[in-house]
């Protein structure tokens, strides 16, 4: 068997057709249809990095750790599989996890770095000269913004100078990620069609929102002219954005949803002509969603886990017809990615373990040298659980409780009846929201049903405290 996981970043559940969007997205409604699509999937830690952590080994972070490295003690999804003898490839225009100090290669056979989103330092060759001026920062940012004209005026240089190679739609990055991925596919199978491990992860739909044509008008008013804020500031939209503003940058992202919609499906097509696709575990989720004003503020510009930013889609395809057309109403994390794809090629996630060097503390010598060195084992124990078992409609459930949080700044606990969000940075008091009668967590109930906030509290610290004891 195959792994072939594909992320597409910061992807709004209710931006996926077969979620029930007005959103076209046909090729991940098709991967839906054939496989299991899961509709209380949250992220544990957030945003880009730690998400990533999550899903790379199977473990809780929100309480300890935030946007940071992977540690020497991380079991990574491809270590493990490079240990069972898997080929593998990690293909990403992610431009943060190219940044050297993450080291997000580690495990991998290959990887193929697509550069120049958002304000990578990509192109910086002088002699492409950009230099944007006042309206077209108004155009890409709007008003005045909430940090200085020069701070804004160096990153939209910067994006400008990125953008100045796309001629046709193959040269968006989306495309390039895509047809990246394509190539090695048709490379490796040339020797191997099997125990491949391929990792797509494409940084659109993120911000900037500047889809080509036709993407760019497909969902807009027409009758709108004011300026395209593909870019806006993260922060408050009242006295920044007017509400016709923030309905039309909304509509360019859903056009890009649906421009990466079309190359997810270039791929899957090629895949499929490869003879992939049928001895393939094919997975799709992202790592967050995307702030609209629901709450008062544009992008991911406060550490508040609402509905908006944490629920996610999540389909998972099973070669053999595990849980095909089938949907799963359980509660699921980004932490159950690891344990899933190790159980589905048949590798007991509940025995995982890692060797690892360490000085010989016996040793009398003062210097350490290579004969002083002992390779021992760690168990790594995953907060995750494997999703096969509500694949296959063994089990109904994995657990009552979603938990998850921004580290040192929000964390939260959630039902599907209840939202508790328990800001830990002191920034303003407890929430507590009735999702079966606001869905869209819009009025706070917290002093109408203060036990039920205590009780969340109280299992949400709990948690926690098993976390540190492991």
């Amino acid at each position: 068997m195959n792994i072939i996981v594909i992320i597409t970043d910061s992807l709004r559940v209710d931006h996926v057709g077969c979620y029930g969007s007005h959103v076209k997205t046909p090729n991940l409604d098709r991967l839906a249809a054939e496989g299991t699509k899961f509709l209380h999937a949250y992220s544990e830690n957030l945003p880009t990095m730690p998400t990533r952590r999550g899903w790379w080994t199977g473990k809780y972070h929100f309480h300890e750790a935030g946007w940071q490295p992977f540690t020497e003690e991380d079991y990574l999804m491809a270590e493990i599989l490079w240990d069972q003898g898997f080929t593998s490839a990690f293909i990403t225009d992610v431009y943060h996890m190219h940044k050297p100090v993450y080291n997000c290669g580690r495990g991998f056979d290959t990887t193929v770095f697509v550069r120049g989103q958002e304000y990578d330092p990509w192109i910086v060759d002088p002699d492409v000269k950009v230099n944007p001026d006042e309206s077209t920062i108004h155009r890409y940012r709007g008003g005045e913004g909430r940090e200085s004209n020069e701070t804004w005026r160096k990153r939209i240089e910067q994006y400008l100078k990125n953008c100045s190679v796309r001629k046709t739609e193959e040269d968006y990055y989306v495309a390039r990620v895509a047809r990246e991925s394509i190539r090695w596919l048709e490379y490796v199978t040339k020797k191997q069609k099997d125990k491949l491990f391929l990792w797509v992860d494409m940084f659109d739909p993120h911000e900037p929102w500047d889809p080509p044509a036709p993407y760019n008008r497909m969902y807009t008013d027409p009758d709108y002219n004011g300026p395209d804020l593909v870019d806006p500031v993260p922060g408050d939209v009242e006295g920044y954005m007017t509400p016709d503003e923030v309905r039309h940058t909304k509509n360019l992202y859903a056009g890009e949803v649906t421009f990466v919609d079309k190359w997810v499906g270039v791929l899957l097509d090629r895949i499929r002509d490869l003879g992939l696709y049928d001895n393939s575990l094919i997975v799709h989720s992202t790592d967050h969603g995307e702030p609209f004003g629901e709450h008062g503020y544009i992008r991911k510009a406060r550490p508040r886990n609402y509905e908006e930013l944490i629920h996610i889609p999540w389909i998972i395809r099973h070669p053999e017809g595990i849980g095909a057309g089938k949907e799963v109403d359980a509660i699921v994390q980004t932490v159950d990615m690891l344990p899933t794809v190790l159980e589905a090629v048949g590798i007991k996630s509940d025995k995982l373990t890692m060797k690892f060097t360490e000085p010989d503390q016996s040793s009398k010598s003062e210097n350490i040298f290579p004969q002083d060195l002992v390779t021992r084992q760690k168990r790594q124990v995953l907060g995750g659980c494997n999703l096969l078992p509500l694949m296959a409609g063994e089990i109904e459930s994995i657990r009552d409780l979603a938990f998850g949080g921004h580290h040192n700044r929000e964390w939260y606990a959630r039902s599907k009846e209840w939202t508790y969000l328990l800001p830990i940075d002191g920034s303003r008091p407890p929430e507590l929201y009735d999702r079966k009668t606001d869905p869209q967590e819009l009025n706070n109930v917290i002093n109408k049903y203060p036990r039920i906030a205590t009780g969340l509290e109280l299992e949400l610290r709990r948690f926690v405290d098993t976390l540190q004891q492991k």
